[in-house]
């Protein structure tokens, strides 16, 4: 990472072991993994951090990042989406996410700066908890699911989360972010 994140270093991924660049960001990326498994009771292999996503959008296409996704009896159920400063302008862009990763829609997300969190039913679209010990536990994400059928996403709301997606974290994002990746869609 270049640009304004100061660089302190090397640190190893808590759930990949991967070396990653030390920064103020991911050391809130690290921590919220270790609070997932250590204190909400997931598996590492739940997480799956840095999740890539191509948009579509005005003719331009794009590839952003998710924080973290996590997976449980292989369904995409809860997203995390780590920047600093306000939660409420992540609200739109995890809902956005949740739209796009899988053919139906995710049903939780989690918006945070790392010192705070709002948990979001992404289906009610609303906020259902808030602070970092809000976050669901495993076990009651896993009844969450078992209780609730599928949403699928329609092609409409799939095309509308990638312009909001293209206007937040493409368009809207600060000049030094070198994480997004943009291209003329042929």
């Amino acid at each position: 990472m270049g640009g304004h994140h100061l660089i302190l270093g090397q640190m190893l991924d808590y759930v990949t072991g991967e070396t990653l660049v030390d920064t103020h960001d991911e050391r809130y990326r690290q921590k919220l993994a270790r609070l997932l498994v250590e204190e909400r009771g997931f598996r590492r292999e739940d997480l799956i951090p840095r999740v890539s996503v191509d948009i579509v959008a005005a003719g331009k296409k794009a590839r952003v990042r998710l924080d973290l996704m996590i997976c449980l009896d292989g369904q995409v159920a809860l997203l995390i989406k780590y920047a600093p400063g306000s939660l409420t302008t992540r609200h739109q862009v995890a809902l956005a996410f949740s739209r796009l990763l899988a053919p139906y829609q995710v049903p939780f997300s989690v918006v945070t700066n790392g010192e705070d969190a709002d948990i979001l039913d992404n289906i009610a679209g609303s906020v259902v908890g808030r602070g970092l010990s809000g976050i669901l536990s495993r076990k009651d994400l896993q009844g969450h699911l078992m209780s609730h059928d599928r949403v699928l996403v329609a092609d409409r709301h799939r095309e509308m989360a990638a312009k909001i997606l293209y206007a937040y974290e493409v368009d809207g994002r600060c000049p030094c972010d070198d994480s997004v990746c943009e291209w003329e869609h042929s």
